[in-house]
């Protein structure tokens, strides 16, 4: 007979892992209301008690899910325009190709992310909004210097920050769509949003050029 797991046992880090990857997969698909603590268990082929073990409770590992992933897709884009010795074409140069890299990895995370803008602001707000606001502030302040200088186009920050990350995150979730209208299969689809990485900095340094 297996030897029963207690709270005195080490926990495993590879079931662990396991648990959030299968927590993860379902909770992208289905949403969190539609899975159940059962349906993880069964998609991490682990016992419902080792999940119990691990997580307590299925908010808990959803919260824990939740917090990872909007800090890993915040963070690609904090990190870049954060660093104060870069000028702004080169900060959508990195934003694009680190965006591009991580969602080519992990193509969930903007459709997770998405979901959670819509489902709670607040909680992601009183989580990401601190560190947020500070970098920002400090980005928006760059562009607006640059367009006082006259180096590029006077524009209000939105539009720059929307065609940014439109251009650059909209093809991972509109995949499906994208791929059937033009017949792309999924290794073209690939190779072009590696192209990408070089034709986004480019056509935003054409919208940013002054008149």
């Amino acid at each position: 007979m297996a030897k029963q797991k207690t709270i005195t046992e080490p926990k495993d880090a590879s079931a662990e892992q396991k648990i959030k990857e299968a927590a993860r997969k379902l909770f992208t698909q289905k949403g969190f209301d539609a899975v159940k603590t059962r349906d993880i268990a069964e998609e991490a082929g682990l016992n419902l008690a080792l999940l119990n073990y691990y997580f307590r409770s299925k908010q808990k590992l959803f919260d824990l899910i939740m917090i990872e992933n909007m800090q890993q897709f915040i963070q690609t884009i904090v990190l870049r325009i954060s660093e104060s010795d870069t000028g702004v074409a080169e900060k959508v140069e990195k934003v694009v190709i680190a965006y591009i890299d991580m969602l080519t990895e992990k193509p969930y995370l903007p459709i997770f992310v998405m979901n959670q803008m819509h489902s709670t602001p607040a909680k992601l707000l009183e989580k990401m909004g601190p560190v947020l606001t500070i970098v920002s502030g400090n980005f928006i302040k760059q562009l607006e210097e640059a367009m006082d200088r006259g180096e590029i186009k006077k524009i209000h920050p939105f539009h720059f920050i929307a065609n940014l990350v439109g251009l650059t995150v909209f093809p991972f979730i509109g995949r499906p769509l994208i791929q059937r209208v033009s017949g792309t299969g999924n290794d073209e689809f690939m190779a072009l949003m590696q192209e990408r990485k070089k034709l986004i900095p480019g056509w935003i340094k054409s919208m940013l050029k002054p008149d």
